[in-house]
């Protein structure tokens, strides 16, 4: 298993659902198929709540749902991308880019470095437009280790 952050299998460039959850569950099946994620039952619960606690969308069509949980084996981003877009609660609607946020339970505070790093970045046009029009994951995934450092 690898120790990236990212990895090619964690990049669906066509998310098929127009629902925040299902679009959560189905990058999370990919963290379970890559073996960063136990239990995706406990996993989803954990995301729920954190998204109940505040909407994890931002503006310019971003989601980033995101939580600490005893099922995650490794600090992981697993990235989609909606073309229909997906409602993640930003006041300038659904999310096209989402970024899905797994850290360990007893995990330091990587997670937080992760996504201030990831907020920095999705400030600049660029960094959206190239995540918007890449159409190759493996290319996705090297870019974003590049960009997003905790």
């Amino acid at each position: 298993m690898s120790s990236e952050l990212i990895t090619t299998e964690l990049v669906d460039l066509d998310l098929p659902d127009a629902d925040r959850r299902a679009a959560v569950r189905s990058l999370a099946n990919r963290l379970v198929n890559a073996e960063r994620v136990t239990d995706i039952e406990r996993f989803l619960d954990d995301v729920e709540n954190r998204e109940q606690q505040m909407a994890t969308g931002m503006r310019g069509g971003i989601g980033i749902p995101h939580c600490r949980s005893a099922a995650v084996t490794v600090p992981s981003l697993a990235f989609g991308r909606s073309t229909a877009g997906i409602d993640f609660g930003a006041e300038d609607g659904p999310a096209s880019l989402i970024f899905l946020i797994a850290a360990p339970e007893g995990g330091d505070s990587d997670h937080m470095a992760v996504l201030a790093s990831l907020a920095r970045r999705l400030m600049r046009e660029e960094f959206k437009r190239t995540l918007l029009d890449a159409n190759d994951p493996a290319v996705v995934a090297s870019y974003v280790r590049e960009e997003v450092k905790p």
